[in-house]
């Protein structure tokens, strides 16, 4: 049995599709190894957001290489997609993959040509068939692919292509195949979530997409991935807000506190809208998890632009942050702006947002000390007797109990939250707590 081994670069899209692809590789006869160990293949499943994420890419291959002399070497993802050429001059590299290959890795696993198709004439996401997870309790799954915003700093939309969506019907089979397999939560993912529908032969929108299968609770628990703020409807919320199967749980690309700064990213939106959409959430979804993704140091950013973020992050409830410096992408407008921000302040920002995220991450979860949560159970420590889990508003929870309630929802009452966790006991038995 030939070995197989896979490196996964960036987003939960690509993490996804890495899956699928071990699936896929699986059921033609190939056994995948760690990456770490000896193999027949090695594919690096590539991100290229930043030139960062480009070397990560290369250093990768070159250590493959160094594990397996004779090994075929091949490399995929958005990095493979928008540069393939650059990638082809490496010598340890025998093969490039595009974004589009990946539907079918087992079929040019070992084909002796490099296939990158144009993902720019793709106008429909093919869905990428996945029914296991190594959590064995969460599923994530991929409805749509591309995006059309061409964000100053983005190269996504050059490596992704244009927004498309999987077909609902398709969408609902898949969720109905994670329910068969026994997973409890599925999280609906994309690269433009919020964009979902607008390109099929007949438009829908995610909202709808999202009642459809919360009507027929198919699983206990639907999660919605990162959407855009001005895709956040009011129609979404009070569907969110009245459901007992969609998770209190948002991710919003921020990125600035600043218009100004907002307006060179090509952000569709203002501080002042997203003041409004915070307040407007925390009205519909009081307990909702509420994360969100910020730039420190774009180009051009003052001091001043920066302290106007600082104080919008302030003054809102966000529950954490995931905090990016700026890095510059080579092939986006914000590569070629003027007023590069020097590394050191941006490390600088960036430690600073930090920092108050983890304040307000603290904040949000001492608010529920005293409180009961329905908790997921993901895992089970044999050793200590502790049961771990998330509970619906993306909190992670610890708690005594046995290894039978892992992929079981529980109920427990918070005691203690420190740090990045939260931990208390079990409030009522399993059993009539299912009923």
């Amino acid at each position: 049995m030939k070995r197989v081994a896979i490196s996964t670069l960036g987003c939960k899209t690509n993490q996804f599709e890495s899956a699928a692809m071990i699936e896929q590789l699986e059921a033609a006869g190939y056994r995948v190894v760690p990456f770490t160990e000896p193999s027949d293949f090695y594919i690096i499943n590539s991100c290229t957001v930043t030139a960062r994420t480009d070397a990560e890419t290369r250093r990768l291959i070159r250590r493959a290489r160094r594990l397996n002399q004779g090994a075929r070497i091949i490399a995929t993802g958005c990095y493979a997609q928008v540069a393939p050429g650059e990638l082809e001059k490496m010598p340890e590299l025998d093969c490039v993959l595009g974004n589009q290959e990946k539907q079918h890795i087992a079929a040019f696993l070992e084909s002796a040509a490099s296939s990158v198709a144009d993902i720019a004439d793709l106008r429909l996401a093919e869905p990428l068939k996945l029914t296991s997870f190594a959590e064995h309790t969460r599923a994530f799954l991929q409805i749509q692919n591309g995006c059309n915003s061409f964000c100053s700093y983005c190269i996504v939309p050059y490596a992704r292509g244009r927004s498309r969506s999987v077909l609902p019907d398709d969408v609902l089979q898949g969720v109905r195949d994670f329910a068969a397999g026994g997973f409890k939560e599925v999280v609906l993912t994309g690269i433009h979530l919020g964009a979902y529908g607008s390109d099929l032969p007949s438009p829908t929108t995610l909202t709808d997409l999202v009642r459809v299968i919360d009507a027929e609770r198919i699983v206990p628990r639907l999660r919605i991935g990162s959407i855009e703020p001005n895709e956040v409807s009011t129609e979404l919320l009070d569907m969110m807000a009245g459901s007992a199967g969609i998770c209190p749980h948002l991710h919003l690309p921020l990125q600035s506190g600043s218009d100004s700064v907002l307006e060179r990213m090509g952000r569709p939106y203002s501080s002042g809208f997203f003041r409004d959409l915070m307040a407007r959430i925390s009205a519909a979804l009081p307990e909702a998890f509420i994360g969100a993704d910020v730039i420190a140091g774009f180009p051009g950013e003052t001091e001043h632009e920066f302290e106007q973020t600082v104080r919008l992050i302030e003054e809102l409830p966000f529950s954490d942050l995931h905090v990016f410096p700026y890095s510059s992408r080579p092939g986006t407008r914000a590569a070629g702006m003027p007023g590069h921000v020097n590394s050191t302040v941006v490390t600088v920002r960036a430690a600073q947002l930090r920092s108050i995220a983890k304040r307000k991450k603290a904040e949000f979860l001492a608010g529920f000390v005293g409180k009961e949560l329905s908790v997921l159970v993901q895992g089970h420590d044999a050793a200590a007797g502790v049961c771990r889990g998330l509970a619906r508003n993306y909190i992670s929870v610890s708690c005594a109990g046995d290894a039978v309630l892992v992929n079981q929802e529980v109920p427990v009452l918070i005691r203690e939250c420190s740090g990045e966790i939260c931990r208390g006991v079990q409030t009522r038995a399993l059993t009539s707590f299912i009923a």
